[in-house]
Order: structure tokens, then C-alpha cells, then sequence
């Protein structure tokens, strides 16, 4: 790539980051979501994104049908990310697709696709690393850090992450069945 081509996709590499950065910040729910639609956000009916989240690569992020995400959340989604219905992601929640290689002698990036399936709900300020699949009806109690797989039903919590309980099957909520507050 030639010196002109690098810096054009340099500054519009930048301008989006900067849209990205700027809808996380806008104080209305409904605008936010029309706005990450435009960005490419494939966000279901009644989701719901707080304030402060910052989405990378929206393109590659799914949100399902009423699911919750909560301030300030981190959605990587450079590798692939799916988030299912009715889940709920607490504030704080950050979800990486990408890391680098410790062991590698150039430090590349190395990773996978997250996947969040339905009736999860994963608790305040927890990081989940590439590749993981949390399975339906889990739990993430707060603070953990998930470095692999949770199966279905299953709670977790720690550093990292390990089965401290079940969680009952036959889950019927939906997070979405009150009407959205507008400027949340």
C-alpha cells in the first residue's frame, strides 16, 4: 500500500472509531440504536444498548431480541460476536474477540468468535476472552474473568472463571417486555 492509500484509510479508519465513540455517548437509546444500525449492528427488537458502550467492528456484532447492554460495555467484535436473546449483560461487561500471542516472538494477535447464547446473564465488570461460548441459561458472577467455554446452566465466578453452581432450566423472562426509557 502506497503512502497516499495508508493515510486515506488511516483518517477514515479514525473518523469511524470517532462515530463509534461518539454514539456510545449519545444520550438517547432509541437515536443510539438507529445510529449503530447505520453502522452496521445487527441489534434485535427491544434491545436495549446503555450509555457508554463502545462497539468495535460493528458489522461483525449480533445482538438478539431484548437483550441488555449494560454502561460502559466493551464489545469486540473483530473476530465475530454473538449475543443472544434476552440476555443481559451487567455494566462494565467486557467481551474480547482478539488478544496477543505472549508466547509468539512477534506478539501477533490470535483469537476467536464469542458467542453468548440465550438467557445468559453475565454480572458487572466481567471479561470474557476469544473464543469462548457461554452456554444458554448461564450465569458470570461479577468480577470473573471467562478464559474458556461455560456450558448451559452452569455459574460461574473467579479468576479464572469456575462452576460454582446450576442455574434452574425453563427460563421464561423477557428482558424486553416493558417498554425501553428513551434516554437510559
Amino acid at each position: 500500500m502506497d503512502k497516499l492509500k495508508y493515510r486515506v484509510w488511516l483518517v477514515l479508519h479514525g473518523l469511524k472509531y470517532l462515530c463509534l465513540q461518539g454514539i456510545g455517548k449519545v444520550p438517547s437509546h432509541l437515536i443510539r440504536a438507529f445510529l449503530y444500525r447505520l453502522m452496521g449492528l445487527r441489534l434485535g427488537r427491544r434491545a436495549v444498548i446503555y450509555s457508554g458502550a463502545e462497539i468495535r467492528h460493528p458489522r461483525l456484532v449480533e445482538i438478539g431480541d431484548s437483550a441488555i447492554i449494560g454502561h460502559n460495555a466493551i464489545l469486540d467484535g473483530r473476530k465475530g460476536l454473538r449475543i443472544g436473546k434476552n440476555v443481559n449483560l451487567s455494566t462494565g461487561v467486557w467481551i474480547w474477540t482478539v488478544q496477543h500471542d505472549y508466547r509468539d516472538p512477534d506478539f501477533r494477535d490470535i483469537g476467536g468468535p464469542v458467542e453468548i447464547q440465550d438467557h445468559v446473564w453475565v454480572s458487572c465488570r466481567v471479561t470474557i476472552l476469544p473464543g469462548v461460548t457461554i452456554g444458554e441459561g448461564a450465569v458470570v458472577a461479577a468480577g470473573a474473568v471467562v478464559t474458556k467455554s461455560v456450558p448451559p446452566y452452569t455459574i460461574v465466578g473467579g479468576v479464572p472463571a469456575k462452576k460454582i453452581g446450576d442455574r434452574p432450566r425453563g427460563l421464561r423472562y423477557d428482558l424486553g417486555a416493558s417498554p425501553p426509557i428513551p434516554f437510559v
